[in-house]
Order: C-alpha cells, then sequence, then structure tokens
C-alpha cells in the first residue's frame, strides 16, 4: 500500500474523501476490497447487484466504480450503461473472472476504462484504481489552458471535446489519450510511450489495448471529417490538422 502523504494526494475538490463504489455479489470479496480502499483513505459503498448499484451510484455520486462483469440480475455491462446515462465521466474498474483477450475486450468496448482478472492481489486494484482517479480529476487539479489542434478543441477546465463546432463525449480515459496526443501535435507516439503517459503502468505486453482505445477516439474524433489521427506503421500514432 501507499504512504500517508500519497494517500492525502487524492481528495476531492472539497477536501473530503474520494468515493468508490464496490459491486461485487462475492461478500467475501467485496469486503476484503471495501477494507483496502478504505485504508488508502477513500469513502466506500458496496452493492450486491447490479439494481442495487446503480441505485447507490445515484445518491453516493462516486469518483470511481469497481464492477464485477458477472452479477445476479443484470450484468456488468448492463450497470454500466446505466451507470454512463447519468453519470458519464465516472471511471469504471471492470472484474472478470475469464482470462480471455475477448472478454477484456468487451468490457472497454463497452467504455470501462481499465479491468483486472480473478484472482488479483488488492494492492494492483487499488493501484489501477488511483490511476483512474488521477485521470479523472487531472482536468480540476491542473487547470490548464485549452488544446487546439486544426478544429479540434479540448478544454481541460469544462472537460469539453469539439471538432467543428460540434460536441463530443468521451470517457476519462479517452479524454487523457486525446489530451496526450494533442499535447504532442506532429509528433509520433510510440505504444509504450502512450502506455506509459496514460495508463501510468504497464500492461504486460498488452499493448493492443492503445489500439482499442485508438479506434474509440478515430470513431469519435475522425467520423464522417477528414481524418486527424493517423498510424505509422511500425512507429506509433500522430495526431495532426486535417488536410
Amino acid at each position: 500500500m501507499v504512504n500517508a502523504d500519497a494517500r492525502s494526494q487524492l481528495r476531492r475538490p472539497d477536501g473530503s474523501p474520494m468515493r468508490v463504489l464496490v459491486v461485487d455479489d462475492e461478500p467475501t470479496l467485496a469486503e476484503l476490497l471495501a477494507m483496502a480502499l478504505r485504508y488508502e483513505g477513500w469513502e466506500v459503498r458496496s452493492a450486491a447487484d447490479g439494481l442495487s448499484a446503480v441505485r447507490t451510484a445515484r445518491e453516493f455520486r462516486p469518483d470511481a466504480v469497481v464492477l464485477d462483469m458477472m452479477l445476479p440480475d443484470i450484468d456488468g455491462l448492463e450497470v454500466l450503461r446505466r451507470l454512463r446515462g447519468e453519470t458519464p465521466d465516472v471511471p469504471v474498474l471492470f472484474l472478470t473472472a475469464k482470462d480471455s483477450v475477448e472478454d477484456r475486450v468487451t468490457g472497454l468496448t463497452a467504455g470501462g476504462d481499465d479491468y483486472v482478472t480473478k484472482p488479483f492481489s488488492l494492492e494492483e486494484v487499488v493501484a489501477r484504481l488511483r490511476g483512474l482517479m488521477r485521470r479523472a480529476s487531472r482536468t480540476e487539479l491542473r487547470a490548464e489552458s485549452s488544446l487546439t489542434v486544426g478544429d479540434l478543441t479540448l478544454d481541460e477546465d469544462s472537460h469539453e471535446v469539439r471538432r467543428g463546432g460540434d460536441l463530443i463525449e468521451l470517457t476519462a480515459t479517452e479524454f487523457e489519450l486525446l489530451r496526450y496526443l494533442m499535447r504532442n501535435p506532429r509528433r509520433v507516439l510510440s505504444k509504450s510511450q502512450i502506455l506509459d503517459r496514460v495508463w501510468n503502468y504497464d500492461f504486460g505486453g498488452q499493448a493492443n489495448v492503445v489500439e482499442l482505445y485508438i479506434s474509440y477516439l478515430r470513431k469519435k474524433i475522425d467520423a464522417g471529417r477528414q481524418p486527424m489521427i493517423h498510424t505509422l506503421r511500425g512507429a506509433g500514432y500522430v495526431l495532426k490538422p486535417a488536410d
């Protein structure tokens, strides 16, 4: 775990503890997760099924959600869809018992920000959550100016992204990836650079997560327009104004 100084760095703008919602139908696992997260100084609520999770999130307004894919009523993907309908930016860390690329991609494609595969260490879950919450709160902590590349603008205060005046909705991870690309216009960024900067930890060679999120951005940023995000095969990705 981390020391008290590191724990104190992640707090809400009003100084109150960060809030985490844990959704898992295994009581022992849910309690262990809650204990580990409370040790970090965070406020924790738990839910044992999907419908309870949606209701609790509406009241609790969590800063992050730990969400099991398999639940007794509605599954984690449906919970995520309902959460995104009310709080589009809340980071979601999926828990999955299936160690397959297909399952991981399904969760990320649905809008999840990260995943861990059971069995996992509590330290890993805490580390992943810290990374997600840092990314989600970075605009509030840094309060920097807007970024502009061509007709694409990103406002770090309001978290708004527009292209040609059209508003584009992004998840917290998509926003951070685009922000990194826009801070380095016309510069080729390798997958390893993107993993280190955006995800803050090693994916153990699973750089396909970068390809996945680049594809998300392309669908939202470049759809129906001249492309701005380009792949340089064997080198990485570059963002530049449309021709």
